[in-house]
């Protein structure tokens, strides 16, 4: 594997991005899945959040992006939108190295909280948020023993919300 860099996300990645949601997840959803859960990263994201949002490339080519933002309407929170890795990269710790820089930056902007959602059936997004610190966010009901927030996307769309304090707070566990 050659070496990656890391960078701040551009508008002009959008494209791309969108066309790396729809490859990526192929191999474990039907075209048109992965073709719903693209639309999750609408282009407004990288025109108003480009600078918050990370790039992990090889020459040239993506092969890892992390979509957040820093809350409008407080100074303390920051947000983990969407996060892509390269199937043949999953498991090397890039996408810790993607929530490990975002987090330190938040620090650095004066952030002392960040948060981010999953779907319930997604374990393995719920086991990397807790292995990163995160911890799950009591809701109103509990699917499989998890605590959910109801209709949180809309009606039937629950979520398990997670929490990471980054002021003061300890490095993250390795999974």
């Amino acid at each position: 594997m050659t070496e990656m860099t890391m960078r701040r996300a551009h508008i002009g990645d959008h494209g791309t991005i969108v066309e790396c949601v729809r490859t990526w997840w192929g191999d474990s959803r039907t075209p048109e899945q992965a073709r719903e859960l693209s639309l999750l990263l609408p282009r407004l994201f990288l025109q108003f959040f480009s600078g918050t949002s990370l790039v992990l490339e090889d020459t040239g080519r993506i092969r890892a992006f992390l979509v957040g933002f820093y809350a409008a309407d407080n100074d303390d929170e920051a947000y983990i939108h969407f996060v892509g890795v390269d199937p043949e990269l999953r498991g090397r710790g890039v996408g810790r190295e993607l929530y490990t820089a975002f987090l330190r930056r938040a620090a650095e902007a004066g952030r002392r909280e960040v948060r981010a959602i999953t779907s319930p059936g997604n374990t393995g997004s719920v086991a990397f948020h807790r292995a990163m610190g995160f911890t799950v966010e009591p809701g109103d009901r509990e699917v499989d023993g998890l605590s959910v927030h109801s209709d949180y996307d809309g009606p039937g769309q629950h979520r398990v919300c997670f929490l990471r304090r980054i002021a003061d707070s300890p490095s993250p566990q390795r999974a």
